[in-house]
């Protein structure tokens, strides 16, 4: 082995070390669910002594888990799409076009970041309240549809874009929404791809707020099956690691399908 290639190989085990370590609690879920309650109340070994699917068949039987991932999906999905629409289109205007105010403004979006969603829960439960959305999926989903954050990532990517290759789409005669479709969506969409998993995995995994505004079980999203399960005096841990590793199935799937796009997107903003 060359000398120079000596630190390269340090920083790939340190790195695989690091990987390994975060795998942990992953695998002790996916294994805990094959087990009893009682054999991980009590046993100290990671591996199942029984292998069961109790906690499994418990999942589907108690309660109506397939609706509360298609009302999981669903929202995510249309919180995804419209967050990635949205936030293509402004970035595209606070890019490419002048207008009074536009810097201001933008600072203004910016530091909408830095406030807490507990700051803002109250007045956006207000507003639900008063659009009749309260106890409906879509109050999950309103609130969601614009993200400061895929504003600035947008613009980031937008501003790469040569502005002759705008000029010359409208001198050819593309209106500004064509342009903005068939120019600027194709050549961002390794950024939206980053930004649809982080947008994917936070709406899939939002407690809180479908904790205040739904109400009916059949409207409940999958988060809030890890409390479903538990009594007031009992924790049914094979149940929760179960619902767990049934939840984080469509977050790994969705990774898996845009992951060559959602790297080389970071790597393009990154270089911004």
């Amino acid at each position: 082995m060359r000398k120079k290639n000596i630190p390269y190989a340090i920083l790939f085990l340190v790195l695989l070390l690091g990987g390994c370590i975060m795998l942990v609690p992953f695998v002790w879920m996916i294994l805990s669910s094959f087990k009893s309650n009682l054999e991980i109340i009590s046993s100290t070994s990671i591996l199942p002594k029984a292998p069961s699917v109790e906690g499994y068949v418990t999942v589907f039987r108690d309660a109506p888990f397939v609706r509360w991932l298609m009302n999981s999906l669903g929202t995510s999905v249309l919180i995804t799409l419209g967050t990635l629409f949205t936030s293509a289109l402004a970035g595209y205007i606070f890019a490419k076009f002048n207008f009074r105010g536009k810097q201001a403004l933008f600072v203004v979006l910016l530091g909408t970041m830095m406030i807490p969603f507990q700051v803002v829960m109250v007045p956006t439960y207000l507003i639900i309240s008063k659009l009749g959305l309260l106890n409906n999926l879509m109050a999950v989903v309103v609130p969601s549809l614009v993200s400061a954050y895929g504003v600035f990532l947008s613009r980031q990517a937008v501003e790469a874009i040569p502005y002759e290759v705008i000029e010359s789409a409208r001198m050819d005669g593309s209106g500004e929404f064509r342009t903005f479709w068939q120019i600027i969506l194709p050549q961002i969409t390794a950024m939206l791809s980053a930004l649809g998993i982080f947008t994917f995995m936070a709406a899939w995994n939002n407690y809180l707020w479908p904790l205040i505004v739904l109400n009916d079980n059949e409207k409940m999203t999958v988060p809030l099956a890890l409390v479903f399960f538990n009594s007031k005096n009992t924790v049914n841990y094979n149940v929760e690691m179960s619902a767990g590793v049934l939840i984080m199935i469509p977050v790994f799937i969705v990774f898996l399908i845009f992951q060559k796009h959602f790297i080389k997107g970071l790597t393009m903003t990154g270089m911004k």
